[in-house]
């Protein structure tokens, strides 16, 4: 759809605005290619091919059964809207006929790094597969606008970057939509999967994005990051998006979408505009107003905080430290917050960190050296097989609690592989699920903030994934305590409790003479909280058949027990 100049420096405006917010590493400001699909009729020739060659042996790769065509009901332009149409009907070309046409587009422009934006409206028909998505230039794939001249690699060595994709993803629900990177390191079934809910998927359009540096990528949904890929260490493995790219739309039809249904008749995909923007003005200003502090330390990580100014509008900045490099961007003048984990406990760490722009000019105090030593353990770790929903564990899974403060961090580690892995932490009183964050693999976090010390918190984590989900058992913990070795000291085992199980008396033989005792069931509801001496006995009668956890606070620390009632 055309834009006049002002509306256009209206819009970059906006799109700077929304990239800071949403927290992307690079800012791109200048529109470099794009096609707002003005003038009725075909596609633009001098800006799209039609890649309708089919692989050897005639079928597509993850079984769809379309022919893409260059026919003019399969794609076209209308009041300002690209239309990607698949319809149901015999087709014949190259020999073999399919029953279904669509169109796959691939554009004739290619590039490194920078933002792409697409405005569309998507189908949801069940057995389509509407795609944004990039290859590598350098694919070799038949048919392929650049495959004459620059295939010479094979997928997925050359890189893809899947920006929206529907359809392929049953296990998950109503209206969501996915970004995949696929790499050597992960293909396929790539385990490098994000999504998120669209709000009336089919019925509105949104605005499709990914922001690509060379440190990370970045998916948008209407301005909104909700998934980054960023392996700590690049390789050309898991990193071949180090060369040029190139845009393709389609709508593949069945194979992994699943069964078309027979009253199938079409269904469109319209675009509104295709907008790619890069960083193209010469820089040769260094950065200004350099800091870099330490914020929240914990018994593993250090959180370094950086700032800095550039006239590029973006800042590189570089962390060396014992533990390796980091290496990161992000935009001019906003405070950004690097967490360095892996760290052991009780240790002093030294962090040397740079600051420079992408054309490579240097802060000239570089580098500024911060220092910072992590705390010890406060908390409780763990692992299990258990499910109480869904599909049973295999391998299982592991957890940990870590008090920070007032706060307590969840992480869980699901040990079978799966694909499309998503979790969220569950309370089960009140009812809540909160979506976690993905640490690294198959590793999420989430942290609970504004905890009372000595409070008993329970969680569960659903981990949902292509297929189905598994519930693992929900786990207590008492907020402030450290049980992760599960190792009694000298003074806990002199500390007798008898009988477990028990039946309706409870003897407690303890070390101390003044003990706080608190008796919390499987939800943290309290039972019991009282004072007691050396020597007491707890009834039980009342207590329905379960698992109950005993805290026992003394001169000797914070013990916890678990208790079975018959």
């Amino acid at each position: 759809m055309r834009i006049n100049i002002f509306q256009l420096f209206f819009l970059i405006s906006i799109l700077v605005t929304q990239s800071s917010y949403s927290q992307v590493d690079v800012v791109y400001t200048n529109l470099v290619w794009s096609d707002e699909f003005d003038a009725n009729g075909a596609v633009n020739s001098s800006k799209w091919h039609h890649q309708t060659q089919l692989p050897a042996g005639g079928s597509w790769f993850n079984g769809e059964v379309q022919h893409y065509t260059d026919q003019l009901t399969n794609s076209f332009v209308n009041g300002g809207f690209l239309n990607v149409v698949a319809k149901k009907e015999p087709y014949t070309s190259q020999g073999i006929t399919k029953q279904y046409t669509s169109a796959r587009l691939n554009s004739k422009f290619s590039f490194l790094y920078g933002r792409v934006d697409v405005r569309a409206k998507i189908p949801t028909n069940q057995g389509t597969w509407p795609a944004i998505w990039m290859l590598g230039k350098n694919v070799n794939e038949d048919g392929g606008f650049f495959d004459a001249q620059f295939g010479t690699t094979n997928w997925p060595a050359c890189g893809e970057i899947d920006i929206m994709e529907h359809g392929i993803t049953p296990s998950q629900p109503a209206n969501y939509v996915q970004s995949a990177l696929h790499t050597p390191s992960s293909f396929g079934n790539t385990t490098n999967i994000g999504g998120t809910i669209a709000n009336n998927l089919g019925n509105d359009f949104h605005v499709y994005s990914m922001n690509w540096s060379p440190f990370q990528i970045s998916f948008l949904l209407d301005g909104v990051v909700f998934y980054t890929y960023n392996p700590a260490v690049k390789t050309p493995s898991n990193w071949p998006f180090n060369a040029e790219q190139y845009l393709l739309l389609n709508i593949a039809m069945g194979g992994i979408a699943g069964t078309i249904p027979s009253n199938f008749t079409q269904a469109s995909m319209e675009i509104d505009y295709v907008r790619v923007y890069q960083n193209t003005i010469v820089d040769n200003q260094a950065p200004t107003n350099f800091t870099a502090s330490i914020g929240a330390v914990t018994s593993s990580t250090i959180e370094l905080l950086l700032n800095a100014n550039d006239n590029s509008g973006n800042v590189n900045y570089n962390i060396t430290y014992s533990g390796g490099t980091i290496a990161l961007a992000n935009p001019s003048g906003i405070q950004k917050s690097v967490i360095v984990p892996n760290l052991m406990p009780n240790t002093n760490y030294s962090f040397s960190v740079s600051a420079s722009d992408l054309a490579g000019n240097n802060y000239i105090a570089n580098p500024i050296i911060v220092t910072a030593t992590t705390t010890g353990v406060i908390g409780c770790s763990g692992s299990d097989t258990q499910s109480t929903d869904g599909l049973p564990f295999n391998l299982g899974y592991n957890y940990s609690f870590e008090t920070i403060g007032t706060d307590v961090k969840i992480t869980f580690e699901l040990l079978d592989a799966k694909v499309g892995l998503v979790a969220f932490l569950r309370r089960l009183s009140p009812f809540s699920e909160t979506q976690m964050t993905n640490v690294s693999g198959q590793i999420f976090s989430h942290t609970v903030t504004g905890q009372t010390i000595g409070s008993t918190i329970n969680y569960a984590v659903k981990f949902a994934f292509s297929g189905g989900l598994s519930v693992t058992r929900f786990i207590s913990y008492v907020v402030g305590s450290n049980c992760a070795l599960d190792v009694p000291t000298v003074s806990e085992s002199r500390q007798l409790f008898y009988p477990n199980p028990v039946d309706n008396v409870l003897h407690l033989q303890l070390s101390d003479v003044h003990n706080q005792i608190t008796l919390t069931d499987i939800l943290g509801k309290k039972h019991l909280q009282t004072t007691v001496g050396a020597l007491e006995d707890i009834d039980t009668s009342n207590l329905k058949p379960g698992v109950y956890f005993l805290r026992i606070q003394n001169m000797y620390g914070i013990q916890h027990h678990k208790i079975i009632k018959k």
